[in-house]
């Protein structure tokens, strides 16, 4: 799947639909981030109400992070990648416990301009959505430089929540 960032919602007008809906429903959320870098944290937090409903943001590039606090495989890491479903299930469920958070994002990714291959070419990003039922991960291929992949993937991710949210 495709994605274009659409230029009819600024992102600020995006995270502060999130934020009214996480107050109405009385849910908190947290974000771990890889390829994105802890700009998805930034952005939540930026809107004025924020800290009623965001719990803790993570960044965790390192696989060995990715094991020791958020509890993701050796298995997958190993036999799928980081950049994998299996490893954003893990990410987002291992973040959500460790914030006590009622809803998480998880994003990795491959920004570039290196470290793309064939199989997992730049701009390939994987999210994973948690609630306390279920998890829901979505790979996208977005284009552009390292930058433009980033605020994609961290639009992206607002943009899905919001449709996930109910």
């Amino acid at each position: 799947m495709s994605y274009t960032t659409g230029m009819e919602d600024s992102l600020y007008t995006l995270i502060d639909t999130l934020n009214r809906r996480l107050v109405s429903h009385g849910e908190t959320i947290t974000v771990v981030e890889s390829c994105t870098g802890g700009a998805l944290a930034s952005a939540l937090t930026g809107v004025s109400g924020s800290s009623q409903w965001f719990r803790l943001g993570l960044v965790t590039y390192a696989d060995q992070f990715k094991r020791e606090l958020l509890g993701v495989s050796q298995e997958g890491l190993e036999n799928e990648g980081a950049v994998s479903e299996i490893v954003v299930r893990e990410m987002v469920t291992g973040a959500m416990r460790l914030a006590q958070a009622d809803c998480g994002i998880a994003i990795s990714g491959i920004a570039g301009p290196r470290g793309g291959t064939e199989e997992k070419p730049v701009g390939m990003v994987w999210f994973g959505f948690g609630f306390s039922d279920r998890i829901e991960a979505v790979r996208m291929q977005f284009l552009g430089d390292r930058n433009s992949v980033r605020s994609q993937s961290v639009e992206f991710s607002v943009r899905k929540m919001l449709q996930l949210i109910t």
